[in-house]
């Protein structure tokens, strides 16, 4: 791969990475952290556990959001 195509690449990347942050697509990770970083004694919630969990949350607790 050409040096300049290797930078397009890793830029394309780098905004998916920033997009994704924006859209909260990277929360189940962050909560994976956390969990782990807390030491709690329990395992984790599933990542479809953990989705269901938060529009539940987000659907009886609205906030400024877009729609």
């Amino acid at each position: 791969m050409s040096p300049g195509l290797a930078a397009v690449a890793t830029g394309l990347r780098g905004f998916a990475r920033y997009l994704g942050g924006v859209l909260g697509a990277d929360a189940y990770a962050k909560y994976l952290e956390h969990h782990h970083a807390a030491g709690h004694g329990e395992p984790p919630l599933t990542e479809r556990e953990f989705w269901r969990d938060r529009t539940d949350r987000q659907d009886s607790n609205p906030q400024g959001r877009c729609c």
